[in-house]
């Protein structure tokens, strides 16, 4: 019975030890798929900027026009984006400004999509009378992007300029208490050092009289306690004499 509970037990810590590394081995796989995915998306990004970078500047007329809009709109939303996502790990009240950002890249998607379709449209003079509105809803669409990133980054530098000023402030307030410290301490080291010149000299011109100091000697510095009597403790006997 001892044998077969033992080898069960064996087999237990066995099993456990397999799916803990199954876990960990499917953990490192999952981590490093989601590394690669954004890596291949951040390439993918780029690479579409770049493009469109070149189509805005190579390009004349609607073809040049459209880039410009894409660029110009993904390049406010990931600037904003990134600023917000990086100040709510010290500032937990961006988590609203998230929260409305979350909703402006909805509609930034969707303009993002349809300038990307008008761009493979034949009918030019047809994008041409609606690039108005399209630049109408792009500058609504950045204006508010900008609003919400340079309110994040004015209230972070606030945060910095106010923590800097009571830091300033704190030691100020040390620097002055260790300067005090310190006219103190020489103040009382020359105190102690007249008093032991002027006790020095009063001993030697008494012991060269050869008379006896007067008045009660100066107590030790660490005298010791006397010892306690406990109602207990049993009165010591003296000693029998012959």
């Amino acid at each position: 019975m001892e044998a077969g509970a033992l080898i069960i037990f064996a087999l237990l810590v066995l099993f456990a030890f397999l799916g803990l590394g199954v876990w960990a081995a499917v953990k490192v796989v999952g981590a490093a798929k989601r590394g690669v995915d954004r890596t291949i998306t951040q390439a993918r990004r780029t690479v579409e900027d770049t493009a469109l970078r070149a189509k805005s500047l190579g390009q004349v007329g609607v073809p040049g026009a459209l880039a410009q809009l894409r660029l110009d709109l993904r390049t406010s939303m990931r600037a904003t984006q990134q600023a917000l996502y990086q100040g709510v790990q010290t500032d937990a009240s961006l988590k609203e400004s998230i929260g409305l950002f979350e909703r402006l890249s909805a509609h930034g998607h969707e303009l993002d999509e349809e300038l990307k379709r008008l761009e493979q449209e034949p009918d030019r003079r047809r994008i041409a009378d609606g690039l108005p509105e399209l630049r109408e809803r792009t500058a609504k669409i950045t204006e508010a992007s900008d609003s919400l990133r340079w309110a994040a980054r004015d209230r972070a530098r606030r945060f910095a300029q106010d923590d800097l000023t009571a830091l300033s402030e704190q030691i100020e307030m040390e620097s002055g208490a260790l300067r005090d410290w310190s006219r103190e301490s020489v103040d009382d080291l020359a105190a102690a050092a007249e008093a032991a010149g002027a006790t020095g000299a009063t001993g030697g011109a008494a012991a060269g009289d050869g008379a006896p100091a007067a008045g009660p000697r100066p107590a030790a510095l660490n005298p010791s306690a006397p010892a306690a009597h406990y109602p207990w403790q049993k009165t010591p006997r003296p000693e029998a004499t012959t």
